[in-house]
């Protein structure tokens, strides 16, 4: 899916600049503010209309039509209809809807740097890893399930009797997919591609205030050559989600979020028994041992907790230091925080972008606040930086406890938490000590070490002497509060799967 993004991505710039890079849009055209429904631009139902705005400073981009639940019932209406038995889309030949996901995927390559330019408007993070991260994500994804459209099949299987079975293995139907605002394109693409390699129909409902780049992907959609009803984007709040949620004639929900939305889209497919897939929070432990290389091990911890100004869900959040080199790490972290470079997104040496709005730039100010108060050691940042836009500098604490807030709260932002420990077993119980269980590392070179805890961590994923490190191939997603389901590899397309069992009565010879 991606490359390295943290220890590539990001540390070595001279790739950029031999990668012949084109140059960003910084001030891209914005074409598609409408409800796409049914392969047509339509207004919403009501009128209502709402603002996304440029997260480095504040400024309106566009006006965005507000969907609301007039416009999902038609946009589920239009989806169903497409899905009907006997539709274009259902008679479909397999290999087809591979090579239409495939030429979505062609489309969005020769727009690659205007989207990436959008999606760096619109989200605050840095052009460079729009470009070699995010989209060259969204181009792999679609390309690996475009592979799976016709490879996706059941068994026959050996029943007693004189009977033939088998299974069918068939599309569950209309799909909800409410997509998070920290990968915008990228989270879409992860839902995109098994949901239409299965044959699904959908309805794709971006964030609030990350709306554009999946616009834009509608009309993409279109131009591939998609029936009308397949694709249907909904721009919107959170009462468009939970309409689509509540709706009797939606037959899936997927969504990636916070485990507190989670929790209520959870609730809210009870009532009529939807097939969920449940992608949420995290506070990831990354543990670094004594015998690690020392500066490589520093630089990983970076990247694995500023990647995307530190909005990662899985970040590595708390970063778990063996006591014998911790000072010595907290010493080159904080001066590798205070050299990282924030500002104008769209600028080639920028690591470190705005954070995505007023309230989530408050939310991390405020448990920054919370660290000083509990007693945690602030080695650099801590504050706001600039005067325009939502920037927060790096911010290192050393000397946190596990009970602090800071070490408990998901706070997706910039501030990186050091935790001393000397005891491997009251280290995996610690470690272990959260609701989440997204993703977790380790850094040693000892294969033994690192097998116990590669065992006894309970995450999702754990990376072992990296961080960050993604494939379309490669199952992603969490143990506990951080979700239900997996997204990614043969992972990913079973979530958009139902298994019809078919038995065959076989004629018998009379005696």
């Amino acid at each position: 899916m991606l490359r390295r993004f943290s220890s590539v991505l990001l540390t070595k710039k001279a790739n950029f600049a031999t990668a012949a890079v084109p140059a960003p849009h910084t001030n891209p055209e914005i074409f598609y503010t409408g409800l796409f429904i049914n392969n047509e631009w339509v207004k919403s139902a009501d009128g209502k209309t709402f603002n996304t705005e440029n997260p480095a400073n504040g400024k309106v981009i566009a006006e965005v039509q507000q969907a609301g639940k007039a416009d999902v019932d038609l946009a589920v209406a239009a989806a169903k209809d497409a899905f009907r038995f006997g539709s274009k889309w259902r008679t479909m030949d397999a290999s087809q809807r591979g090579y239409l996901i495939n030429k979505l995927a062609d489309l969005i390559e020769r727009d690659r740097a205007y989207l990436a330019s959008l999606e760096t408007l619109d989200n605050g993070k840095p052009y460079l890893a729009a470009y070699h991260g995010d989209l060259a994500g969204v181009i792999k994804n679609l390309r690996y399930y475009a592979g799976w459209a016709d490879k996706n099949h059941g068994k026959v299987l050996p029943a007693d009797g004189p009977y033939f079975a088998y299974t069918r293995h068939e599309p569950v139907g209309v799909c909800g997919q409410i997509i998070p605002w920290n990968f915008p394109l990228l989270m879409a693409a992860w839902k995109l591609g098994p949901a239409l390699a299965g044959g699904n129909t959908l309805i794709l409902k971006p964030a609030e205030q990350t709306p554009l780049t999946a616009l834009y992907l509608a009309q993409l959609v279109k131009e591939a050559g998609f029936p009308p009803g397949v694709v249907n984007v909904l721009p919107g709040f959170g009462d468009a989600g939970a309409a689509l949620v509540e709706h009797p004639d939606v037959d899936k929900i997927a969504f990636t979020g916070s485990t507190e939305v989670g929790k209520l889209i959870q609730r809210g497919a009870a009532g009529t028994v939807k097939r969920i897939t449940l992608e949420l929070g995290g506070k990831s432990p990354n543990i670094i041992f004594a015998d690690a290389d020392l500066e490589k091990a520093v630089e990983l911890s970076h990247q694995a907790l500023f990647y995307n100004m530190g909005q990662c869900c899985c970040a590595g959040s708390r970063t778990f230091v063996e006591d014998s080199i911790y000072d010595k790490f907290v010493e080159m972290s904080a001066a590798r925080a205070a050299k990282r470079k924030v500002g104008d997104p769209f600028k080639p040496d920028t690591e470190q972008g705005p954070q995505i709005d007023s309230e989530q730039h408050s939310k991390i100010l405020s448990l920054i606040e919370s660290g000083k108060q509990q007693g945690a050691k602030l080695m650099t940042g801590g504050q706001r930086y600039g005067d325009q836009g939502y920037f927060i500098q790096p911010t290192v604490f050393a000397d946190v406890k596990d009970d602090m807030d800071i070490a408990r709260t998901e706070i997706f932002g910039p501030v990186q938490q050091i935790i001393k420990f000397s005891n491997i077993d009251e280290l995996l119980e610690r470690a272990n000590n959260t609701e989440y269980g997204l993703a977790a590392a380790v850094c040693t070179k000892d294969i033994d070490r690192a097998n116990y805890l590669i065992q006894g961590l309970r995450a999702g994923t754990v990376w072992l002497n990296d961080y960050n490190v993604f494939a379309q191939q490669v199952p992603f997603g969490g143990y506990k509060q951080s979700g239900l389901g997996r997204e990614n590899g043969p992972y990913g397309i079973n979530n958009y799967t139902e298994v019809k069992a078919v038995v065959v009565k076989i004629p018998q010879k009379n005696s």
